[in-house]
C-alpha cells in the first residue's frame, strides 16, 4: 500500500511557537537559502498530536525509505528524527521547552497564517514566538550530504491566542503608561 501525503500530514494540537520567522524568510547563515521556519512545543500532555507525529514520522520513513536505508538495505535505528524533548536538549537554557517535544519546521513557500475564525493575518507582529496556535505539517525523508532522516515542512499556522513572549520582547502597550495632555513636557 502506497503510503501517501494525509499519512505523513499532522494538523497539531494547541502548540507555542518559538524562533517564528512566518511573514519573512531568514537563514542561520550565508551559506543556506531563507525559509519560513517555527519551532513548535508541543505539550506532552497531548498525547494525540504525539501520536499522531510519531505515525506520520514512520509513514514518512517508509515512504523516502529508498533515501535513507543504509548500505545493509536497512532504515537506520538511529536515523534523525525531528521530534525532540525539551526536558533534555533544551530546558536548561530555554525554560519554556520544559515538559515539551518540539519540531522545527521549515518551508520555502510562505505559510498560510490565519486566526480562529479562519480570517487571514496579514500583520506580522500578531503571530509571534510564545502566542499558541494550531498547525499543519508535513514529514518527508531527507538525504542530504551524507545526511539522512526525516524532516518536518510547514503547511500552515492556525493562531488561537496570545501568550508572553519570548526571547524577553515585550509590548509597548505594557512598556508604557499613558501620557496626559496637561503633564508636564517630558523632554524638560
Amino acid at each position: 500500500m502506497a503510503t501517501t501525503n494525509t499519512d505523513t500530514k499532522v494538523i497539531t494540537g494547541k502548540v507555542r511557537l518559538s524562533y517564528a520567522h512566518l511573514f519573512t524568510p531568514a537563514s542561520i547563515d550565508d551559506s543556506q537559502d531563507p525559509k519560513y521556519s517555527v519551532c513548535l512545543l508541543i505539550p506532552k500532555s497531548d498525547k494525540d498530536t504525539v501520536k499522531k507525529i510519531k505515525a506520520a514520522i514512520e509513514a514518512a520513513k517508509q515512504a523516502g525509505a529508498d533515501k535513507i536505508k543504509n548500505k545493509a538495505g536497512k532504515i537506520p535505528a538511529d536515523l534523525k528524527i525531528p521530534l525532540r524533548d525539551g526536558d533534555e536538549e533544551r530546558a536548561e537554557d530555554n525554560p519554556e521547552y520544559a515538559g515539551h517535544y518540539f519540531i522545527n519546521a521549515s518551508s520555502k513557500q510562505k505559510p498560510g497564517i490565519i486566526d480562529r475564525y479562519k480570517n487571514e493575518i496579514t500583520d506580522s507582529t500578531e503571530v509571534y514566538s510564545g502566542c499558541y496556535a494550531r498547525a499543519s505539517v508535513n514529514f518527508y525523508a531527507f538525504n542530504t550530504a551524507g545526511n539522512k532522516g526525516i524532516a518536518c515542512g510547514l503547511n500552515n499556522i492556525q493562531k488561537i491566542a496570545d501568550g508572553d513572549y519570548l526571547g524577553g520582547r515585550s509590548r509597548a502597550e505594557d512598556d508604557f503608561d499613558e501620557i496626559e495632555d496637561d503633564e508636564d513636557d517630558l523632554l524638560d
